[in-house]
């Protein structure tokens, strides 16, 4: 299992890691790692984050947890996809970026309200979302692929 240095996304934070372990879709780090990136931490009753912990699924812990050399090491991209968190991976560059899981976004659909975001123009010059509050906007969306 190679081991490189890698750079995390995590809330929207990059944070490089120097020991992680990747294959195929799945990324390893130590736990010390694993806090540094996300803040979570491996605790009795599963994997936790201020006050709030998810279990890890019963049978299931040879996919989140493994010792390594003598370390202990968690995939960050499988507890990702258990939580139906988005995660993109560009292996030439060593970059993983992890979204906000849906039940971070769910209720931002019931208020009808867009979150903020930033533009260019078609001059260079950037426009913000919230700099329209009250006015009605129409958003143009093109891709060429």
């Amino acid at each position: 299992m190679p081991e490189f240095p890698a750079t995390v996304i995590y809330d929207e934070k990059p944070i490089s890691v120097t020991r992680p372990q990747t294959t195929g879709d799945d990324l390893w780090l130590t736990l010390e790692d694993l806090a540094a990136a996300t803040g979570f931490e491996i605790k009795p009753e599963g994997v936790c984050r201020d006050d709030v912990c998810v279990a890890i699924p019963s049978g299931r812990a040879d996919a989140f947890l493994r010792s390594a050399g003598g370390e202990m090491r968690f995939n960050l991209a499988e507890f990702a996809r258990y939580l139906e968190q988005p995660v993109a991976h560009d292996a030439t560059h060593s970059v993983w970026l992890f979204g906000e899981p849906p039940s971070a976004w769910q209720g931002r659909l019931n208020s009808l309200i867009a979150p903020d975001f930033t533009l260019p123009d078609l001059g260079g010059n950037l426009h913000t979302l919230s700099q329209f509050r009250g006015t009605k906007v129409a958003l143009a969306c093109w891709a060429s692929w």
